[in-house]
Parts: C-alpha cells; sequence; structure tokens
C-alpha cells in the first residue's frame, strides 16, 4: 500500500513537473509577451522574466522592442524639374505597443518596408534636385512623419529617416560638373578683378606721396636697386626716372637776359660758313 502511494505521488510530481516545464515561459529584457486563449488577446502583456500560461489552451506570441534598421530598396522617380534620380534611404523604428503589432497588421516589417517605398517616391517627385541634393534633413522630416502617419495604429514608432545616397545619370552629372567649373572661374575672375581695383587704388595713393616728395622716389629706386641686386643677376636693369630728366632738361635751357645790366651787347659767336650762307641768301 506504501509502495503504491509512494509511486502515485512521483507520478503525480511528475506530471506537475511536465506541466510546469510545458506552463514556463521566459521573456527576455527586449521582449514582451502578447498571450491569446483560445484565440482570444488577453489583456495583460507579459513582461521580461518568468512567466506561466496554461498548456494547450493559451499561446504566447514574443515581440522585439529593439530599434529595427530597415534599408530601403533604391527608387527611381522623376523629380518635379523633370530629372531622373535613383533614391535610396534607411529606416529606423520599433514596436511600442506589442498587442497592436500583432493584431492590427499582419506583417508590420513588410507593412513599413513597402510605406516607406511608397512614400520615398512619392517625396522624389514633389522635390526639386537641388533638395535631394542640398536639402536632405527637411526631406528626410517629411518622409518621417508620411511613415509614421500610419505606422502609428499598427503600434510601430518611427525614429529616424535618412537618404542614403542619390544617383544621377552620367549626363547630368557631367552637366553639373560643368556648372561648377564655370562658377568657379567667375568666382576667380570677380576675385582677380576686384584685387586691380584695390591695388589701383593704393599705387594712385602711393603715386600722390611721391609727387608731393620727390626723394621718396629716390628712395623706392634705390630700393628697387637692392631688390634686384640681390639676385646675381648678370645683368641689371635700373630704370630712370623721369624727373631727373626734366631737371636735365631745365639745366640746359639758356638763362634768360638781365636787364639792367650795362656794358656792350652780347654777340653770339658764329661759324663763317654761316655767316656765308646769310649773305647768299639775302642775294
Amino acid at each position: 500500500m506504501v509502495e503504491e502511494l509512494v509511486a502515485a505521488g512521483a507520478a503525480v510530481a511528475a506530471a506537475a513537473a511536465v506541466c510546469a516545464m510545458a506552463a514556463a515561459r521566459v521573456v527576455k529584457q527586449y521582449e514582451r509577451g502578447v498571450v491569446f486563449r483560445l484565440g482570444r488577446l488577453r489583456p495583460r502583456v507579459r513582461e521580461p522574466g518568468l512567466t506561466l500560461v496554461v498548456p494547450f489552451v493559451d499561446r504566447l506570441h514574443k515581440v522585439n522592442l529593439q530599434i529595427v534598421t530597415m534599408p530601403v530598396p533604391a527608387q527611381e522617380g522623376i523629380t518635379r524639374d523633370n530629372v531622373t534620380v535613383r533614391v535610396d534611404a534607411v529606416v529606423y523604428f520599433k514596436v511600442v505597443d506589442a498587442a497592436d503589432a500583432l493584431v492590427e497588421v499582419e506583417d508590420y516589417r513588410f507593412a513599413v518596408s513597402q510605406m516607406a517605398q511608397t512614400s520615398l517616391r512619392s517625396i522624389i517627385g514633389k522635390s526639386d534636385l537641388d533638395d535631394l541634393l542640398s536639402n536632405r534633413e527637411k526631406l528626410n522630416q517629411g518622409l518621417e512623419l508620411m511613415i509614421d502617419s500610419p505606422a502609428i495604429g499598427w503600434g510601430v514608432q518611427i525614429d529616424r529617416v535618412e537618404i542614403k545616397d542619390v544617383s544621377l545619370p552620367e549626363t547630368m552629372k557631367r552637366s553639373m560638373a560643368r556648372q561648377a567649373e564655370a562658377d568657379r572661374e567667375r568666382r576667380a575672375r570677380v576675385i582677380n578683378a576686384d584685387a586691380e581695383l584695390q591695388a589701383s587704388k593704393k599705387l594712385a595713393e602711393a603715386a600722390k606721396e611721391m609727387s608731393e616728395q620727390p626723394a621718396a622716389l629716390q628712395l623706392r629706386l634705390l630700393q628697387t636697386v637692392v631688390a634686384v641686386a640681390a639676385e646675381k643677376n648678370s645683368t641689371l636693369v635700373l630704370p630712370f626716372p623721369v624727373e631727373l630728366l626734366r631737371f636735365l632738361e631745365r639745366a640746359q635751357q639758356p638763362a634768360p637776359p638781365e636787364t639792367g645790366r650795362s656794358g656792350p651787347p652780347r654777340v653770339d659767336a658764329q661759324p663763317p660758313g654761316a655767316a656765308q650762307e646769310v649773305e647768299s641768301r639775302q642775294e
């Protein structure tokens, strides 16, 4: 009798252990457990740790709450200014309501992927090429709002959307390169002209100062000679100041006769040939 009771107790303990093992579930820290009892959703979501379900009656579905990084395949479209481009992006999202993610949509990952592709094509058609290339932050925000609006009802939250790359046709790349080169050349010419204008103003001011002080021109000439001589050249080009030529020219001019001085008039000496030539002309 005792042996039968021991055997029955062992059987019950074994059955209880099997039931406990069948009912025990472990939910990880980054997961939440959603229980369906006979097909109906239980209101309480199971938190991380050890939890128990009714064997053969309850179904526990674990939902990952980690941020999911989903690449969006490259979408080809025509921009508002009629340029064909290929744009790809990446979407960061996570599940905030595990029950809605299982009940409201069949596959929330596939739904977010399709919504991201559709929204990306819509953004391409509404934007200009310059916006796609330089104003990506604004486009990322608009794309995030377009995806997040329907995803809220699925228990999914869109954290961030980033446009990765914009592929252009080769002809458009060459046209943009020529445009950038022409713009750079225009800016270089403007800067060069501005530098010439500033230099001309400074030279005019320097010339004005030197005209008031002639000795400054001589000092500048000596500085030029020193700078040229430092190069150890075999030929030395020495600029001759125009002021010195004018000084020599004034020195060679005859002095005007002084009125009021007594004495015989001054007679210029002439060569004999000149007198004969004067007489022949008079005849």
